[in-house]
This record gives structure tokens, C-alpha cells and sequence, in this order.
């Protein structure tokens, strides 16, 4: 099962793959982690990407794909993979279908994360942190009870710096513009897989483990 995991900040994607790596075994290959594993071991894509990153530049796409394309050579990835992260761009996409089909493991499907972007938001700008357990906590979406909890025993709900409604606001209008039009490019390939992913992370478990069927 090799799969592209499309979805705006806020919608679950990670959440959602470390749900579907357990149960069907593959790995979840997210970029940023992908670049500081490659770096760390020092591949020949690795090493590309350090002196890169060292001179303070953004890695190329072409990097980007190299270290993808090390990192689905390993065993763990042979049985199926889920990509998360990449392709961000119409461009990064058919450069990867590109890759894929030289690797002989073309893509499966790429699977929507579909959320109300009002909701994103609630999601994303309720985010809270109890300064005494480290429980991850929401002012829209936990229980009053919950929320009591940490407070009550005297800890504080504390917000990330960058989870405010501008930034977060900024970073989904950059979703919007760049990826969004992945959408319509696995649409035209008939290999879009949407998925309502609102609601408790089992339902929409459930729904993302039926539409993979």
C-alpha cells in the first residue's frame, strides 16, 4: 500500500499515519524527518543536503527526492509506504510520480484530509499545553472537566507563540495556494481518496481504514 497523505495543518495527517503504520506495518515517511535522518547518517543525498542547509539555503527539490528515494529502498518501505509531507507542490508531485514509476512502486492513492477550515482553525488556535503534565488539551474541543484538571491542581493552559489565528491564518493560505492543486492533479489521475476527517480520531480512523479497501 504505498500512499500520498494530502491535508491542511490542523487535519490529522500524523495522527492519522502513525495510526495506519502500526496496523498495516509500513513506515510513515515524513520529510523533515526524512532530511534530519539522511543528514544524521551522512547518504550521499544527506551530505548534499548538510552543506546545503550549513550555507543557510532551502534544499532542492532534487535533494528532496534523492533522500525519497533512499529512504524507499529500505527494507521497511518494500511492503508499502505512507508519504507525508511531500509532494507540497504540483511540480514536487510529478517528480515523485516520475521517481516512483523508475523505482517500479507507483502510487496507490492519495488520501485527502478533509476538514472545514473553521474547524482547522479551532483546532490549531485552541491548542494548549498543562504546564504540569504536558497533556495536550484544546479550550474548544476537550471537556470542562479536563480542562479543571490542569487548572485546578495549579497548573496553566499554555499556547504555542505560533499557534495564534495570524500565523496559523498564514500558514493556510499557504496551504491553499501551493498544495491545494495537488488535489485536482491525483483527481485527474483518479487516484484521489477523500475522507471526511472530522470528528474523534478512531471515526476517522474507521473511515480512512474503509476507503482503503
Amino acid at each position: 500500500m504505498r500512499i500520498v497523505l494530502l491535508g491542511a495543518p490542523g487535519s490529522g495527517k500524523g495522527t492519522q499515519a502513525k495510526k495506519l503504520m502500526a496496523d498495516k506495518n509500513i513506515p510513515q515517511v515524513s520529510t523533515g524527518d526524512m532530511l534530519r535522518e539522511a543528514v544524521a547518517t551522512g547518504t550521499r543525498f544527506g551530505l548534499k543536503a548538510k552543506s546545503i542547509m550549513e550555507a543557510g539555503n532551502l534544499v532542492p527539490d532534487d535533494v528532496v527526492l534523492g533522500i525519497i528515494s533512499e529512504r524507499l529502498g529500505q527494507p521497511d518501505a518494500q511492503e508499502g509506504f505512507i508519504l507525508d509531507g511531500f509532494p507540497r507542490t504540483t511540480q514536487q508531485a510529478l517528480d515523485l510520480e516520475e521517481l516512483l514509476d523508475e523505482m517500479g512502486t507507483p502510487l496507490d492513492t492519495a488520501v485527502l484530509m478533509d476538514v472545514d477550515f473553521d474547524i482547522l482553525m479551532k483546532r490549531l488556535t485552541g491548542r494548549r499545553t498543562c504546564s504540569l503534565t504536558g497533556k495536550l488539551l484544546n479550550v474548544y474541543f476537550s471537556s470542562q472537566a479536563e480542562l479543571d484538571e490542569c487548572t485546578d491542581a495549579g497548573g496553566e493552559l499554555v499556547q504555542r507563540e505560533d499557534d495564534n489565528e495570524e500565523t496559523i491564518g498564514n500558514r493556510l493560505s499557504v496551504y491553499r495556494e501551493n498544495t491545494e492543486p495537488l488535489i485536482e492533479f491525483y483527481k485527474k489521475r483518479e487516484k484521489l481518496t477523500t475522507i471526511d476527517a472530522e470528528g474523534a480520531i478512531d471515526e476517522v480512523y474507521t473511515r480512512l481504514r474503509e476507503s482503503l479497501q
